[in-house]
């Protein structure tokens, strides 16, 4: 560690900065060694810190690992003598209300392993400011709250970088001797520094043009390396979807003249919103049928919308503070799980949502790293890039527009953008919009802004035949989190039905609707309804109106009703994930006592009725058809026992298949496809409908189920299908190395020179109960399509392995635990957000059985002891341990 003790900072000591940069001028010098950046910023007093004392406080700059050249202000260089700087800070004594201040640094982006700043990617120079990476480019006040105009001249070799980008619209260009040139860039609109951006290098470029809803026309721009080029088109179908269904659907048009969107191979996230340049891993935006998978390319749909979407929640209006951070993240995140529900299956969507939050983002509730979505301490930001931030904070974003209504919830937004406009916002400003635009008190509801942690929600009923009444009792509890023992009651939104014997849905009011939403404000409530003749059974928490868990009393027969019955495709999904995890708990307990259990034939037999039902959506039910993951039977688990959770769910896996052989394989040939691939609903329905029968059939331990898999790998016409088969043939209860070698050479051999690609080749072996073993992770890094820089390579082979790989990684005596806390060390020296994320398997630890636990522990502590930890890893260790 740098210090003995890294600092936590609070929301509650937030002041205001003493100065504000109004303006940003930037000039950038790229070198094949360094890069000289100088920065004249226009300096204003903030008047509103003045206690009218003609004493100026001193400007204290931020910085990392900089190497300082000059200073001057106003024009005038300044004696080093006259001012205190480091490699990390800068600090001037001030003698005028305003001035200009230039600072001339000298930075090494080819040596920047951290990705964070300015840095080189395969001959490209890019930049990742977002949370804290603008300091690694020059002394600044790098905090969102302030907010400048920024104008930005880059020059550099003409012959190695004839593409030079940086926000907003380019004023300038020229050449300059030496054979270099030069772009100016001026963003009109202010923005903080995490939001600056540039690339230059030789790049490839696909151009199209947008029309707004007042006639101007925007031109559209993705670049990227040549041999990528035809990857672009349908990020450009998607970034139009995007732009129209944000008018819309918001209101919202965009407002510079160019649109940008950059892909790189080297890059610590998916993707950056920065004003009008979004940079983003080519993961994220690079699609093609032979290259991409049906989930790639509706995930390249998802990320180009949600950072489009920025513009407006994220720039236009800003978060003030890093605590913020949901405002644009949770908020954003919402508007594009709705755009990929319009754009695609709404119930499929919902179900992907609640399936996130329901494994990883309720363990991270229950973990060392709990926070509220509105945390009140940090040691590290980059640490809070998490699923609370995103998914849940899209959730609590979600439940204000159920409350409120949608109509409303509108109103509430165009109030937001309105009164916000060009300023660092709260999420206080945002709750507030909402409250004033719709009338609804949201007191209460702030509550989720500040607890952290998954509320249960116990529920009970009764009926009285004679009076005709039901009575449906919720009580809500919130388990202690880390800083926060006792909670105060949530405002909840809990959407229920009643169905009757038939599975009808009964009318709750005099109305006659069908579906109600109950808004649970204390610890307890009743909610009774008249008028009904026999006891209903209550199908609660409907298209998952509130992330918590429900805890009511359904038999199994109760569950096997609903996931037949229930007209909510949600809730229908989720009685049969609830079956599927009592079945295989109980499977679980009895192998831990030496006793063996067979899977219940009601589930047996209820998958068999799903297989059967030809009026279920095929998207839908594809999904019934998964059984519950290994994490998400972890996270549900008393005591995690992670061999035995791996083998009862396999044991389940093969009974299903076996029961339903014949349904499966005729359903499996019913779905073939003819013609050229569309990445469309209907479409993409089938395909996952069928690859997962034949994830079903290979679970037979017969030849001929890995030759059917060999077969459809073989006559492939699409990456999904060809994904499906391979993960299919790998994993199939019946082995023949010769077919897995072959495919998976075949696979290297199609493939070896696409990188994105080949992060799937990586994952697809290290997830694999079959062949992911520790020696074969292990092999696999010496591959030479294997970059161990990469953070997406990283991510696939060692995440997939940790995070992916449940038997594998817990086999033996702590070989899998010893393997993740030595890549952790040696990457925490080249890229500590990488390795921070990469830590979250061991983070849990304290949930496992007692000999796990205790070799995960130790993990954690060989990890603590290593001197000079990143604050990344250090706060995550201190706080798992």
């Amino acid at each position: 560690m740098k210090d003995a003790q890294p600092k936590a900072i609070f929301l509650k000591d937030y002041q205001a900065p003493d100065y504000w940069i109004d303006t940003t001028d930037l000039t950038f010098d790229l070198h094949e060694d360094h890069a000289l950046v100088t920065s004249v910023l226009g300096v204003r007093r903030n008047d509103d810190r003045s206690d009218g004392s003609s004493e100026m406080p001193n400007l204290s700059l931020v910085g990392i690992d900089l190497e300082l050249v000059s200073v001057a202000v106003d024009g005038q260089e300044l004696p080093a003598d006259t001012y205190v700087a480091s490699a990390d800070q800068l600090i001037l004594p001030v003698k005028s209300q305003a001035f200009d201040l230039t600072v001339v640094t000298r930075i090494r982006p080819q040596e920047n392993t951290s990705l964070e700043g300015l840095y080189k990617s395969n001959g490209m120079f890019c930049t990742q400011c977002e949370a804290e990476g603008f300091r690694k480019i020059t002394y600044y006040l790098d905090r969102p709250d302030v907010m400048s105009k920024f104008t930005t001249k880059v020059t550099a070799d003409k012959g190695r970088y004839p593409v030079l980008l940086s926000n907003g619209n380019d004023i300038v260009r020229g050449d300059l001797d030496d054979n270099r040139h030069f772009v100016t860039w001026e963003d009109p609109f202010k923005k903080p520094s995490y939001l600056f951006a540039l690339v230059a290098g030789d790049l490839e470029v696909v151009d199209d043009t947008f029309t707004t809803m007042t006639g101007r026309e925007v031109k559209l721009r993705i670049f990227t390396e040549t041999h990528n080029i035809h990857k672009c088109d349908h990020a450009m179908v998607s970034l139009k979807k995007s732009m129209k269904w944000d008018e819309e659907v918001y209101g919202r048009e965009y407002d510079l003249d160019i649109f940008m969107i950059v892909a790189v191979d080297h890059f610590n996230m998916g993707a950056m919103e920065n004003k009008g340049l979004n940079i983003f891993n080519s993961s994220c935006v690079l699609a093609s049928s032979d290259t991409a998978s049906d989930a790639s390319y509706q995930r390249v749909e998802a990320i180009v919308a949600h950072e489009y979407f920025h513009n407006w929640s994220g720039n236009r209006v800003t978060c003030r503070d890093w605590f913020q951070l949901s405002l644009k993240e949770g908020f954003t995140v919402f508007r594009d799980a709705e755009f990929s529900a319009d754009m695609n299956s709404r119930g499929v969507k919902r179900i992907e949502d609640a399936t996130m939050m329901k494994t990883a983002q309720f363990a991270e509730d229950a973990g060392p790293m709990a926070h509220p979505i509105r945390p009140q301490s940090f040691i590290e930001i980059s640490n809070f890039y998490t699923l609370t931030i995103y998914e849940k904070g899209c959730e609590v974003v979600r439940m204000i527009q159920t409350i409120v209504g949608k109509d409303n919830f509108r109103k509430g937004s165009d109030l937001y953008f309105d009164r916000h406009d060009g300023e660092a916002a709260t999420c206080e400003d945002f709750v507030k919009a909402m409250e004033d635009a719709s009338g609804v008190d949201l007191t209460q509801f702030r509550n989720w802004y500040n607890q952290a942690g998954t509320p249960v929600l116990n529920v009970t009923d009764s009926f009285d035949q004679a009076s005709g009444k039901y009575s449906l009792t919720i009580a809500q509890s919130c388990p202690a989190t880390p800083g926060q023992d006792t909670k105060l009651p949530f405002h909840i939104p809990v959407a229920i039905a009643l169905l009757d014997a038939e599975g009808n849905n009964l009318p709750l009011n005099s109305a006659g609707d069908t579906e109600q939403v109950l808004h649970l404000k204390e610890a307890e409530e009743t909610f009774v309804f008249e008028g009904l003749s026999a006891k209903p059974l209550p199908s609660l928490l409907r298209q998952f109106s509130a992330p918590v868990k429900v805890k009511y009393d359904y038999s199994r027969d109760d569950l096997v009703f609903l996931l037949k019955h229930d007209s909510d495709s949600f809730n229908r999904w989720d009685a049969g994930q609830r079956l599927a995890t009592e079945v295989i708990q109980e499977m679980v307990s009895a192998q831990a006592e030496g006793k063996s259990v067979a899977p219940d034939s009601k589930l047996i037999a209820a998958m068999g009725a799903v297989i059967a039902d030809q009026q279920l959506d095929m998207a839908v039910k594809a999904r019934m058809l998964v059984l519950p993951t290994e994490a998400s039977l972890s996270e549900q688990a008393e005591e995690i026992q992670p061999l035995l959770i791996a083998e009862a769910r396999s044991q389940v896996k093969q009974a299903i298949a076996a029961a339903h052989k014949d349904a499966l394989l005729a359903l499996y040939n019913a779905l073939e496809q003819q013609g050229d691939y569309q990445p469309v609903a209907s479409d993409i329905a089938e395909r996952s409908l069928r690859n997962t029968c034949l994830a079903y059939l290979t679970e037979l331990d017969e030849a001929d189920m890995l030759n059917l898999a060999a077969s459809q790998y073989d006559q492939a016409a699409n990456m999904t299908d060809r994904n499906a088969a391979l993960v299919a043939a790998i994993n199939a209860s019946h082995q023949d190395k010769a077919v897995t070698d072959r495919l998976l050479g075949d696979f290297l051999n199609r493939f070896k020179d696409d990188a994105v690609v080949m992060d799937g080749w990586f994952a697809i072996q290290a997830s694999s109960s079959v062949l992911g073993t520790l020696s074969h992770v292990k092999a696999l890094m010496e591959h030479d399509s294997f970059d161990k820089t990469s953070p997406n390579k990283l991510r696939s082979l060692i995440g997939g392995f940790a995070a992916g790989n449940m038997k594998r990684f817990h086999e033996g005596n702590g070989e899998g635990y010893e393997f993740l806390a030595d890549m952790i060390i040696i990457l925490d020296k080249q890229n500590p957000q990488v390795a921070a994320r990469l830590m979250t398997p061991l983070t849990r630890w304290k949930k496992y059985e007692p000999e796990v636990r205790e070799r995960m522990k130790k993990a954690l502590e060989r990890i603590k002891a290593v001197p000079d930890l990143s604050t990344d890893i250090f706060e995550v260790v201190t706080k798992s341990l």
